[in-house]
C-alpha cells in the first residue's frame, strides 16, 4: 500500500513502537524511514498528539495499528493526517465470530469486576478483547515478570504482549522519548480470555491473581 501510494526513499512514516516489528519492517521495505510515536495508555494505539509532534517536512504517512481488540481514536488521527496532508493507513486485527466476541466480553466483564492488585483494561470503544491485557504496577519489568511466573506456577497461562518496543530493537534503535510505550512494555500482561474457557477456568484466573495481591502490595496506595 505504501509503494502504491508512491511512498519510498526520502519519506518518513510514523508508526507505533509498541507492537509488532513487521510494521516498521514494511516501511523499510518500501524504502522509507519509520518514525516512532508514543501511544495512548488506554488504547495502546498511537496517540494523536504524539503523532502530531512527530510530523516533519519529510513525513508522508501514518500507520495506525488497532491493538488487543480496542480501536485507536481514528477520527483524531485522520484529522492530524488531513491537516498535514498525510496518508493514514490502518492495520486491524483478525475478525472473530460474533458468538466468540460475546463470550470474550462476558469473560472480560467477570475478570474486570473481580480482579484485585492489577489495573484492568478500559472496556470502552466496543472492545472485542482479542487479548485481555492488565497492567501490573510496580517498579518496572521485574515486578511484572515475577507476577507472571507466579501465575504460571499456579497453572494460569499468561503472556507478555510486547517484550521489547521496536525503537529498542537492533536495526530500529532510536534515541526517542516514548514514556507511555516503555511503561506499557514493562507493565502489561495478557491473561486468558478465550471464548472456549469455562466459568470455572475464568474463576481460577481471578483466584490465582488475587492470591498474589501481597506480592506487589508496596506498589499500590
Amino acid at each position: 500500500m505504501l509503494r502504491a501510494a508512491g511512498i519510498g526513499a526520502g519519506d518518513e512514516v510514523i508508526v507505533p513502537a509498541f507492537g509488532n516489528v513487521e510494521v516498521a519492517d514494511a516501511v523499510q521495505l518500501a524504502g522509507a524511514v519509520p518514525v516512532f510515536a508514543d501511544i495512548d495508555p488506554g488504547t495502546y494505539c498511537l496517540d494523536a498528539t504524539a503523532v502530531d509532534a512527530a510530523v516533519s517536512e519529510r513525513t508522508a504517512a501514518v500507520i495506525v495499528v488497532h491493538r488487543f481488540g480496542r480501536t485507536a481514536d481514528i477520527a483524531q488521527l485522520r484529522e492530524v493526517g488531513q491537516r498535514h496532508g498525510l496518508l493514514v493507513l490502518e492495520q486491524g486485527e483478525t475478525e472473530r465470530p460474533y458468538d466468540e466476541v460475546a463470550q470474550r466480553r462476558a469473560h472480560a466483564a467477570h475478570l474486570s469486576g473481580r480482579l484485585r492488585g492489577v489495573r484492568t483494561p478500559d472496556g470502552g470503544g466496543e472492545h472485542t478483547y482479542q487479548q485481555y491485557v492488565v497492567r501490573v504496577l510496580g517498579n518496572g519489568r521485574p515486578d511484572r515478570d515475577a507476577f507472571a511466573r507466579a501465575l504460571r506456577a499456579r497453572g494460569v497461562e499468561c503472556r507478555v504482549p510486547v517484550k521489547t518496543p521496536v525503537h529498542r530493537m537492533p536495526g530500529f534503535r532510536r534515541d526517542v522519548c516514548l514514556p507511555e510505550t516503555e511503561l506499557a512494555s514493562d507493565e502489561t500482561l495478557a491473561l486468558p480470555v478465550d471464548g472456549s474457557l469455562t466459568k470455572r477456568q475464568v474463576h481460577r484466573v481471578v483466584s490465582a491473581c488475587n492470591a498474589l495481591g501481597g506480592l506487589l502490595q508496596p506498589a499500590f496506595p
